[in-house]
């Protein structure tokens, strides 16, 4: 994020196919480390899914609120090849993100290769979640350090 200035945030993107779970439990994370790092207008947050579902899955709904994030009426959305050549970092969740390919994609592209919490029980849930959680606060550091 050397060369990015406030007016040229940095943009990252979790993507899945169905938006409705690992890329949403992301995405809540990535929203609390930039209020508590500060840094509105320096990281710009982006999510979607190939192929969204109607809502987020029950059970990232339940885990995510024993974190204080209200999920319930978040909504699954698509993202475009156009939007993707915004971002800086694309970060796919361990699922084959088909209709966009990675090879177009302008910046840096990861997987973090991450189980689907679709239909899992809770304490599986958790894990993921956490896994999440820790990875996002990583990534920030990487991104900002500890701001």
């Amino acid at each position: 994020m050397s060369d990015a200035t406030p007016t040229d945030p940095t943009r990252v993107a979790f993507v899945c196919v169905q938006n409705a779970g690992r890329s949403q439990m992301a995405t809540a994370f990535a929203r609390r480390e930039q209020v508590a790092r500060d840094l509105d207008g320096q990281i710009d947050i982006v999510t979607g899914g190939t192929d969204p579902a109607d809502h987020v899955h029950d059970e990232v709904v339940d885990v995510m609120g024993e974190k204080g994030f209200d999920l319930a009426e978040e909504t699954p959305r698509a993202i475009s090849q156009d939007e993707i050549m915004d971002v800086d970092i694309v970060v796919t969740m361990g699922c084959s993100a088909e209709g966009i390919c990675p090879m177009t994609w302008r910046g840096d592209a990861r997987d973090w290769d991450l189980d689907d919490p679709d239909g899992r029980d809770l304490d599986e849930v958790r894990e993921i979640r956490d896994d999440i959680e820790s990875r996002v606060s990583a990534l920030f550091d990487e991104l900002v350090g500890d701001a």
